[in-house]
Parts: C-alpha cells; structure tokens; sequence
C-alpha cells in the first residue's frame, strides 16, 4: 500500500506541470474574493475539495474493475499495459488525438461540462467553487486518465482505488493552490517550459509499470507474483 501511496503522490506531483498549462486557465479564472485573502483561500481550498472528490469517486468506480483484474489473475499483463499506454500518450499522442476528434461521446460529454463549467465561474459562492471543482475533475484530462489506469495496475480494490486517486488528487494541489496568487506573474513561455517536463515523467511511470508486470523480483519496483495470482490464474475448473 506504502508504494501505491508512493506512485500517487508522485504522479500528482508531476502533473503539477501539466495542471500548469492545461488547467491553468481555469485556476486563473476562479471567481474567488481577491479582496479578501481568507476569503479567496477558503474558496480556493472548495473548488479544489471537490476536484478532489470528483477523483475519489472515478478510484472507487475504477478500483472495483482493478480488483476483478487482480482475482481473475491477470493484473501482470494489465500492469504491462498500462505501462504501454503510458509510452503512447508520450511517443504516439495522436492515436488519443484521433479518439477525441471521433467519439461522439466524448464531445458530447466535454461540451456538456464546459458548458457548465463556464456558467459557474460568474458566481462567487463557495458552494459554487466546490461544484466547479466537482466539474473540473470530470473535464476529459490525460493525467487523470493515467492516474486511473494506474490505479487499476494496482489491483487493490475499491480501497486502493480511492486512496489511488485522493493522493494523486493531494500531489496536484500545490500548482491548482498557488496558481490563482501567482497567475499575473507567471508568463506562457514559464508555463510551457513547465508542461515539457510532462512526458518525462510519463515515459518514467511507463517503464515503472512494464518492469511492475514483468515480475523481475526487484524491491518495490518489479514485485514477483504472489501464490495466490498463479493459482487463480493456472487452476482448472472442476
């Protein structure tokens, strides 16, 4: 679990790159009193609340499929996988490209939350800025997207799941924080030089869980495969 925890916190941290390009623009634009520095921190601290708790439910809906893997003895060649995944998102961004451009789903779905994203930004409620956060962790984002798959490569269950996604959530909070101070100072050749560091950390969690389902018995990072896995996985049905 320590490792799990570890990897999310991790991986929130390097995001903080990419939250600085992509999601820049929204922490830059959060209706939050600047008149009023409790109040504008408070209202920071609710939009991100429930960012993060958007994130809590996708580990807890995700950590379920994770644990199904994990008992049908296969969570070896997901890790793999998702590892490879990892390396495409970085080296073949345009597969995910074309995906977005064709599935009439996800347009659908993404217009829907900007939609709403863009009405909620006029009002300067905190219970605004929480369902504001709620929206913006739904908002189609290839971090977040690597997060869950992440956290089905643990096949921890629904415990994992959650713990998976509110770390990550906590290790993107000092960019989504600090953001909205710093918004005046900070300039888009900064920002760009920020989101370069992206796939970097990509290609290194990439290859983290390649080595992970390859079993090689190396400490924390390659952990060879438990009895319980290989019986499940090479037991015959009665």
């Amino acid at each position: 679990m320590s490792t799990l925890i570890i990897a999310a916190i991790g991986l929130g941290l390097a995001t903080n790159f990419h939250c600085m390009g992509m999601c820049g623009p929204i922490a830059f634009a959060l209706p939050v009193n600047n008149d009023n520095f409790q109040s504008k921190i408070f209202g920071i601290l609710s939009y991100n609340f429930g960012r993060i708790l958007t994130y809590i439910f996708l580990g807890a809906v995700f950590g379920f499929f994770g644990k199904g893997i994990q008992l049908a003895g296969v969570s070896q060649l997901v890790s793999i996988t998702i590892g490879v995944f990892f390396l495409l998102y970085v080296f073949v961004p345009s597969l995910l490209q074309k995906f977005q451009a064709s599935n009439q789903w996800y347009l659908k779905f993404n217009n829907f939350v900007k939609s709403k994203l863009g009405s909620r930004l006029k009002n300067k409620s905190f219970s605004s800025l929480l369902i504001l956060g709620l929206l913006n962790g739904m908002l189609p984002c290839g971090m977040v997207y690597a997060a869950i798959f992440a956290s089905i490569g643990f096949g921890e269950g629904i415990e994992g799941g959650i713990l998976f996604m509110l770390f990550f959530g906590i290790g993107t909070l000092p960019a989504m924080i600090g953001l909205p101070f710093i918004a005046q100072s900070i300039s888009q050749t900064f920002r760009r030089k920020f989101t370069k560091a992206v796939p970097v950390m990509m290609v290194l969690f990439g290859v983290l869980f390649i080595l992970r389902g390859m079993s090689l018995n190396i400490p924390y990072i390659s952990p060879p495969v438990s009895k319980t896995e290989v019986q499940d996985c090479c037991s015959k049905p009665k």
